[in-house]
């Protein structure tokens, strides 16, 4: 059966989904119960160096809890779902950057956000709609 979109009153939304991708997992400890936890990355950004005026490449990364034993989320990897990874303030914490060794003090770190719920409007099909085989 084939729908007339027209003739459906349908009006759906436009707006692309932003996507995340599941890139790795981890094993964690807590309260004596180890857990994975799904680490997912956003797309593809270009920043613009404050040091070299250059752009480069990056994307943010950040980390979900999961129910999941081991075996599910190393297949789950490359699976993708809407959502984005976003900046949040925290409390202030010592990192220290893997390359240099030096230890800095973050006040944010980075959080998946699930996709905001976009209700789409439905309007009835008027009284002379028929399907279409």
């Amino acid at each position: 059966m084939l729908c007339n979109f027209n003739s459906c009153g349908v009006i759906s939304n436009s707006k692309s989904k932003t996507m995340v991708r599941i890139i790795n997992y981890k094993k964690r400890v807590a309260e004596n119960k180890e857990f994975f936890v799904l680490e997912v990355s956003g797309g593809i950004e270009m920043v613009l160096s404050k040091t070299t005026g250059m752009y480069y490449a990056t994307s943010k990364k950040a980390t979900i809890t999961s129910t999941f034993d081991e075996e599910t989320c190393k297949s789950l990897i490359g699976s993708e779902f809407p959502g984005s990874i976003v900046k949040e303030e925290c409390e202030p914490y010592e990192y220290t950057i893997q390359d240099t060794g030096e230890i800095i003090t973050l006040s944010h770190r980075y959080v998946y956000r699930a996709e905001e719920i976009i209700t789409s409007k439905v309007y009835s099909a008027p009284d002379n709609f028929a399907m279409v085989d």
